[in-house]
């Protein structure tokens, strides 16, 4: 009987989410609309409009080849050809100068962190600190995974920066804070009683 109600529940939101997707993308502002539409590949591909950043990012990161072509040598870059590349658009610049290989250091460096911090919430003792060091893991993987689809055009440009890595001093700030909060956490975990 559980199983039923929990199916016919599934139905009726996803039903509900197909009737009101139409409502809500009628609500949406016209650029949000562009972006939508461009990623979905409901219009004409804009190279000078709404594509362009995605555009000029995917030509640097293919331009870098395996090894890319040397720290500040990259042409896409170098030329200012991609806006925003210190912030929103980093991993495309990390892909022109060092290539492949470089990206997938980065890729494997983030994902080394997000590992660890898991492993790390496995061995709390307190069920906040766990969920703590899971919803920093979560958010460090949801930025990364952000990021590195924007730049290579799977996902939208909504301005996530990649972690550690993006200039700007309030996400910076904000992933250092969050660390150091898990990591006092973890300091104190034999204090805490079973």
């Amino acid at each position: 009987m559980r199983n039923i109600i929990f199916v016919a529940l599934i139905f009726v939101g996803a039903s509900g989410m197909v009737l009101t997707t139409k409502k809500i993308y009628d609500h949406l502002e016209p650029h949000q609309k562009t972006r939508i539409d461009g990623l979905l590949g409901r219009r004409e591909v804009d190279l000078r409009g709404s594509d362009y950043n995605v555009d000029q990012a995917k030509i640097a990161i293919g331009s870098g080849g395996l090894v890319g072509k040397g720290y500040l040598k990259g042409t896409q870059t170098k030329y200012n050809f991609v806006p925003e590349q210190d912030t929103d658009f980093i991993f495309c610049t990390v892909g022109e100068e060092w290539g492949f290989l470089g990206s997938a250091v980065v890729i494997l460096l983030e994902l080394f962190l997000i590992l660890r911090v898991i492993f790390l919430s496995e061995r709390q003792r307190s069920s906040f600190s766990r969920i703590y060091g899971y919803g920093v893991a979560s958010a460090l993987f949801f930025h990364l995974a952000v990021n590195i689809g924007m730049n290579i055009g799977l996902m939208p440009v909504i301005g996530i920066p990649l972690p550690f890595f993006s200039y700007g001093g309030t996400s910076l700030w904000s992933f250092t804070i969050l660390l150091f909060i898990f990591i006092k956490l973890d300091a104190n975990r034999l204090l805490i009683l079973r």
